[in-house]
């Protein structure tokens, strides 16, 4: 049986626009390349060709891949009112106890998760250690790069 993918209401709506973009967009995208360098003669030794025939794979790699996702999504109810245990859908305040950093996170599925954008996932060290912790909480975490402790300051939706 596949995993189950959690995401919330938005996640869901984004993966299913980027799958609609690489069913239209995308593939027609490729096929023009692709018929461009066609013309341009013998394809054993045409780079372009090559390269838009390995464009077209992941596309369709990717197609793939959401659609099997969607197929075993949870969603992830938006969190009403104060939250009181951290949960997929919050944002997450926590201070590093050893270096007195403050970082916030929002904790999202697997799917949705962007670093960069203080989104992680549940899945990952932080996350798995904030879930179902309350305000206060001390957590341990334990990364690759070893274990530290994070004490969180705020939970809110």
């Amino acid at each position: 049986m596949a995993k189950t993918i959690k995401i919330t209401d938005d996640g869901l709506k984004k993966l299913k626009q980027e799958l609609e973009t690489l069913k239209t967009v995308g593939r027609a995208d490729i096929a023009e390349k692709i018929k461009v360098a066609r013309g341009y003669g013998d394809l054993s030794e045409n780079s372009e060709y090559d390269e838009a025939k390995n464009e077209q794979a992941k596309i369709e790699a990717r197609i793939v891949e959401i659609e099997a996702m969607l197929k075993n999504v949870e969603i992830i109810e938006d969190v009403k009112g104060k939250a009181k245990t951290v949960v997929i859908g919050v944002k997450v305040k926590v201070l590093d106890e050893e270096y007195g950093d403050e970082s916030e996170y929002r904790v999202v599925g697997s799917t949705e998760a962007d670093p960069r954008e203080g989104k992680i996932s549940d899945e990952s060290p932080v996350g798995k250690a904030l879930l179902g912790k309350k305000l206060g909480d001390v957590v341990t975490v334990e990364a690759p790069g070893g274990e530290f402790k994070l004490k969180i300051t705020e939970i809110s939706k």
